[in-house]
Parts: C-alpha cells; sequence; structure tokens
C-alpha cells in the first residue's frame, strides 16, 4: 500500500505537468496569431493589381517577315560576281578526207581584271579560237579579241571595247595558309553562268606534269568543285579578292585509282605578272636557248647506252641563236641549266624558266663523254 508521501509527491507532478503544457499551448497560440495579424496588415497596404480580361486584346497573327542572311561567303560572292564571265570561243573545222568538218565550240570563264576591259582566263580555253565572245552576269553577250597567251602559264588575256561591268580586286596569294576557305565561281559546261562552289585551299606549292616536257608549278590545291567549264574562272578568298585563276583538276592517278575534290589554280601573283607583260608586249616573254631536244629519262639511257640518266639530247641547234653563239652542238647532252640537275623534279623548261632573258648563265653538257661547261646569254620568245 502505497504510502501518503508518495500519492502527494505523483499528484505534485501531475500538476506542474499540465501548468507547463498549458503554458506552452498559450505561447504558441499567441505567436501564431501575431504573425497572421501582422500579415493582414502588409497585404492591406498593398494596391490590388486590375485583373486582364483574356478577350479584351484580340491575339495578332504572325506575319513571318523576310530575312536577309548576309555571310561572310555571299558578301564575298556579291563582290566579285558581276566581273565573272563565260568565255565561249569557235575554233574553224578542218578539212579531212572525207570532207570538211563543222566548226567547234569550247567555252570556258574568265574575270575582268581592269576597267580597260582586259579578261584573263585559261590558255586552253581560248587555244586555236578564230573568235572569242564572252557572256556577262546578266547574260550580256560581248564580242572579245585575244591580246595574247603563254602556253607554259595556261594563261591568256582578252579584251573586249565595252566598258565592263565590274572588275575584280586581286589578292596576295604569297600569303596563302592550307585550310583557308575559298570560292570558286565559273560556268561549268558553258550552261550553268556564274555558279558557285564553296572549299578550302588543301595544299600551295603543286606541280602537274602535263605531259609535253614541263610542269606547271606552283599551283594552289583545293577541293572546291571544279568541272570542265570552270576553267579560267576566279578562286576567291573571304575578302572577295581573286587570289587563284581555276585551271585543271585530277580525276584519276597513273594507276587508275578514282580521285575526288583534286581541284588546281594558278596564284594570282602568277597570273599577274603574266598578265601584266601580255597587256604590254601582247606576249609573255620567257627565256630563249635556240635548241631542238629530246628528253632523257632512265629507261631511254639504258635503251640507247647514254651516258646520263637525266638530261636533254640536243637534235637540232638554230642558226643564230644564243646555243649556236655558245658553241653548243648537236649530239650534246645538256644535264644541268645554271645550278639545276635536270631531273624527275626539275625538267629543261622549267630549270630554263627559272631565269630571265638577257642573263648569261652557265650550261652543263657531256659531249662524247666528257662532261663540259659554257656561258650562255639567253635571249627572248614567247616559248621555246
Amino acid at each position: 500500500m502505497l504510502s501518503w508521501k508518495r500519492v502527494l509527491y505523483a499528484a505534485f507532478v501531475i500538476l506542474v505537468a499540465g501548468v507547463s503544457a498549458l503554458s506552452g499551448a498559450f505561447a504558441g497560440g499567441w505567436a501564431v496569431y501575431a504573425a497572421l495579424r501582422g500579415q493582414s496588415q502588409a497585404l492591406a497596404t498593398i494596391t490590388p493589381t486590375p485583373t486582364v480580361s483574356m478577350q479584351s486584346t484580340p491575339v495578332q497573327a504572325i506575319e513571318p517577315g523576310t530575312t536577309e542572311m548576309e555571310t561572310t561567303i555571299t558578301q564575298a560572292v556579291e563582290k566579285v560576281s558581276a566581273a565573272v564571265v563565260t568565255v565561249v570561243g569557235t575554233i574553224a573545222g578542218q578539212m579531212t578526207l572525207f570532207g570538211p568538218t563543222g566548226d567547234q565550240t569550247v567555252s570556258g570563264s574568265g574575270v575582268f581584271i581592269s576597267a580597260e576591259g582586259y579578261i584573263l582566263t585559261n590558255n586552253h580555253v581560248v587555244e586555236n579560237a578564230q573568235e572569242v565572245n564572252i557572256i556577262l552576269s546578266d547574260g550580256t553577250q560581248q564580242q572579245a579579241t585575244i591580246v595574247g597567251a603563254d602556253l607554259y602559264a595556261d594563261l591568256a588575256v582578252l579584251k573586249t571595247n565595252s566598258t565592263p561591268p565590274a572588275f575584280a580586286e586581286m589578292g596576295n596569294s604569297d600569303i596563302l595558309r592550307p585550310g583557308e576557305s575559298v570560292i570558286a565561281i565559273g560556268s561549268p559546261l558553258g550552261d550553268f553562268m556564274n555558279t558557285v562552289t564553296v572549299g578550302v585551299i588543301s595544299a600551295t606549292g603543286r606541280a602537274i606534269d602535263t605531259g609535253q616536257g614541263y610542269l606547271i608549278e606552283d599551283l594552289i590545291q583545293t577541293d572546291a568543285a571544279i568541272n570542265q567549264g570552270n576553267s579560267g574562272g576566279p578562286l576567291v578568298n573571304l575578302a572577295g579578292e581573286v587570289i587563284g585563276i581555276n585551271t585543271l583538276v585530277v580525276r584519276s592517278s597513273n594507276s587508275g585509282a578514282i580521285a575526288e575534290g583534286l581541284g588546281f589554280a594558278i596564284p594570282i601573283n602568277t597570273a599577274k605578272a603574266v598578265a601584266e607583260q601580255i597587256t604590254i608586249k601582247g606576249y609573255f616573254a620567257r627565256p630563249y636557248l635556240g635548241i631542238r631536244y629530246q628528253s632523257i629519262i632512265p629507261k631511254a639511257a639504258r635503251w640507247y647506252n647514254l651516258p646520263v640518266e637525266w638530261g636533254v639530247y640536243i637534235t637540232d641547234v638554230y642558226a643564230g641563236s644564243p646555243a649556236a653563239q655558245a658553241g653548243l652542238l648537236p649530239h650534246d647532252i645538256i644535264t644541268h641549266i645554271g645550278e639545276t640537275a635536270i631531273d624527275e623534279t626539275h625538267s629543261y623548261l622549267n630549270s630554263l624558266f627559272k631565269y630571265q632573258p638577257g642573263e648569261t648563265i652557265g650550261v652543263t653538257f657531256v659531249r662524247e663523254g666528257e662532261q663540259m661547261q659554257v656561258e650562255v646569254t639567253l635571249g627572248e620568245s614567247m616559248g621555246e
């Protein structure tokens, strides 16, 4: 049986707990009341926002507009396109055993390079053409004359007597770098005038063997599409400057492998030098030695038991020529032009073309098994 002290102690503990609970409930309730009362007063000071009716303002239909998308490429094309022309040449028919053939029409591209109406194109576009016409970018046709051409650079200069609609600004091809974006403009197949293709400079300093005893050197390689009819058209940088003249495309190798994207252009610095001289003289002066020759390669050297593997075998020396004056004779074999040895990568003509008419150079040759050298003062000619 519990003692009265224990009962009294338990009752006291219960009383204290009850009082504590009531005090906590009262304090919590008063805090909530105070907080709600303060929030109501703050809301009462805010000006109510008028209700916006969705029907009061009708929804306006969005009209699609025309947005002019100007890019660096389009600006470059616009800058030069009016100066680009289609070149159409007529080659007279030939007499054959079966009678005369009809005239042949050839076409390519070109670009105005001056306000005087001079046009730069490829030699192979107008070679043997009896008549040349140009078609402007707006379709206007004009007659043009051939001022002069250079076979070895594959360049020709034309002229029209009409005022050109525009002429292109020429850049600096010496500072080109692989990976730089370029634009080719021309008339592929002669029908699709002012076609624009875009690519990059794949490489510089390329050389292509023409199969005619010389190489076209220092070419710009590009993957911008170049097709038949693009020859003579400009290769343009993103500043709208002409940095090359499109000249050829390689589609297969000697082994028969098919290739794509191998286009080549003549650097504009080369083209400009040739064009400037043609406009003054009517031709591009090349150094002249005055010989007829046959190229020697290792296979021929073995076959004919020649004393050298590379060189040129002189078959004839023109009377009064620089070669004749220097004492060169038929059957001599030239092995060096100046300091350059004639070999697989240095043809006779390309070695000769490193010099200018009027220069005196050493020519090394073999005569009856003995190596000799003479000094030759080069003459001037449109071609060797």
